[in-house]
């Protein structure tokens, strides 16, 4: 073989394997697949009557949003919606620090599903944070068997530093979960603060939980939170703590007795239960059967919900208001000076509060 082609035989390039792309093209066309779209009005409303979750997820979301764009399409959403809603039970719960209300939800909502048939849909609001304005949202971890639960729904929602906890649209949300065919609605409060006054406007049924053991039992909880309660639950009424509960329910039944008829004509109960145990839930599902049944026959029932509408209505007022007020670009435009000012000392409270209000009026007559 000759010189020359020996030269060339060394240095030629042999072939190589050839090497994947970098990035799975099966995960690019599912992305590209699943990459949500623009929803419609009409694709809400006909997806959440339908009972998509995800589309209902999606919904409340949409009405969540503090996003101008968004607002007109969630309130035509919310509108349409609202003939298929109505149909169902709406249960707030709150109760102290430990009590166990997520113990107690994941018990008595599995059993509201397995035992009787219901389709339950959890609004779960998880206290913000007022410096950064997160929210844990960890109702779904703690509710480990409720949220596999094919006919349960889980919604932990950031209170947003709403009064009390409460989440601004948590009303919007229960009408969506209605229409979506939940025929059983929890709300959750933190339990601090006025959450409890929240939600009580927003629902038919009242429940507190309570601990026994915990000190003075009748100076744990507020008068007008004893004013609110259809029925007040001791909790973790098992083991060694079964006659400090009993003791506990008896001190509490005595005092409901001091305060005057509730214009339902429904005589508030106090019960002892153990989520741990599953002792005592039935019994607190057939208390609020009753009530249901008790309410409805004498009318109390369909008036407070017209009630709640009146109020709803109040609530969008002021909302609407606020939201036009601080993105007005005027008051907008003012507002960091006179902050500084205040901060400074250089003004009272009054004085800029006028000149913004001014300013915002002035702007909105012309």
């Amino acid at each position: 073989m000759s010189r020359e082609r020996r030269s060339a035989g060394a240095l030629s390039v042999k072939q190589g394997v050839p090497q994947p792309p970098s990035i799975n093209p099966d995960l690019i066309n599912r992305l590209k697949k699943n990459r949500r779209k623009t929803l419609s009005a009409d694709d809400y409303v006909d997806g959440i009557l339908r009972g998509d979750r995800t589309i209902l997820s999606q919904a409340i979301t949409l009405v969540e949003s503090n996003l101008t764009d968004h607002y007109d399409l969630a309130q035509e959403v919310v509108e349409r919606c609202l003939p298929a809603s109505s149909r169902s039970v709406r249960i707030g719960i709150t109760g102290v620090p430990g009590a166990g209300k997520s113990t107690f939800i994941e018990t008595f909502g599995t059993m509201l599903t397995r035992l009787y048939g219901r389709r339950l849909a959890v609004l779960a609001i998880d206290p913000s944070s007022q410096q950064s304005g997160g929210s844990i949202m960890g109702d779904k971890t703690r509710m480990e068997e409720l949220s596999t639960d094919p006919d349960a729904f889980i919604r932990p929602s950031p209170s947003a530093g709403t009064l009390g906890g409460v989440a601004r649209k948590t009303r919007e949300s229960i009408i969506l979960c209605e229409a979506a065919g939940f025929d059983t609605i929890l709300v959750e409060t933190v339990g601090v603060g006025q959450s409890e006054t929240a939600a009580h406007s927003m629902v038919d049924f009242f429940l507190v939980l309570m601990l026994a053991g915990a000190g003075d039992e009748l100076q744990g909880i507020k008068r007008g939170i004893m004013e609110m309660a259809d029925t007040i639950v001791i909790t973790k009424a098992d083991g060694n703590n079964v006659q400090k509960a009993e003791m506990a329910r008896v001190e509490y039944k005595n005092a409901l007795h001091l305060f005057p008829p509730s214009p339902s004509k429904w005589a508030p109960r106090v019960m002892t239960c153990s989520s741990l145990m599953k002792t005592g839930i039935s019994d607190i599902w057939e208390a609020i059967r009753d009530y249901v049944s008790v309410t409805k026959s004498n009318g109390w029932f369909w008036e407070r919900r017209r009630d709640q509408a009146v109020t709803r209505m109040h609530e969008t007022i002021i909302d609407t208001l606020k939201q036009s007020f601080y993105t007005n670009p005027g008051v907008a435009a003012m507002l960091p000076e006179l902050e500084r000012k205040l901060r400074e000392g250089e003004l009272t409270s009054y004085k800029p509060a006028a000149l913004l209000l001014d300013k915002y009026f002035g702007n909105n007559c012309k």
